[in-house]
């Protein structure tokens, strides 16, 4: 909780804090120590009660699901948790639209499939999601390159793109990848 404090003390953007978020308590401890938004992600597939409650208490544009899909054949995916090493069995699309209706304000999609591999998002499962849901979806998993993001937000069609290593290991900035995305005609903040 210090870490979050002390970070949201010093930015001025929004910060989505999630990991081990498992009661309307945990959401209320991070979001009165500066968070914005909160992610759940396993306790809201073992409980989407979580989900209904926390949106009703703090308001759905607080309460982000994060969502880790595995493709299972052509046009499924699954969800998965603990950090994509169990399986759940369940549906991503059923999953995301339980979600949506549960009251989750966005969803935080992650390809466990492209994660770390550098070679662009799962444009297809982005595309079906972004297309099922009526709240916004972040793309996840997989950017290496700035053009990656551009691909995750027009042919993935999501609202937002989120990257860690382009970004973290130094290959971009986030400036460079605000003016590359302009350049091709998708809004951003420079």
């Amino acid at each position: 909780l210090k870490i979050v404090n002390d970070t949201a003390k010093k930015i001025s953007i929004p910060l989505t804090v999630g990991g081990g978020v498992r009661s309307l308590e945990d959401i209320n401890k991070l979001l009165s120590n500066g968070a914005d938004k909160v992610s759940i992600n396993t306790a809201a597939v073992l409980d989407k009660q979580l989900v209904k409650e926390s949106s009703e208490k703090f308001g759905s544009q607080c309460i982000v699901v994060a969502v880790d899909a595995k493709k299972i054949n052509e046009n499924k995916w699954e969800i998965f948790t603990h950090g994509g090493r169990k399986s759940t069995g369940k549906d991503v699309i059923k999953f995301v639209l339980k979600m949506e209706e549960m009251g989750a304000g966005e969803i935080l999609l992650t390809s466990m499939d492209r994660d770390g591999t550098k070679k662009g998002y799962d444009l297809d499962l982005t595309k079906k999601v972004s297309a099922a849901v009526n709240i916004p979806v972040i793309a996840s998993g997989g950017v290496g390159s700035l053009e990656h993001l551009y691909q995750g937000l027009k042919i993935g069609k999501a609202s937002a793109a989120l990257a860690a290593s382009i970004f973290h290991y130094g290959e971009h900035s986030i400036q460079e990848a605000k003016q590359y995305l302009a350049s091709k005609g998708i809004p951003v903040r420079i």
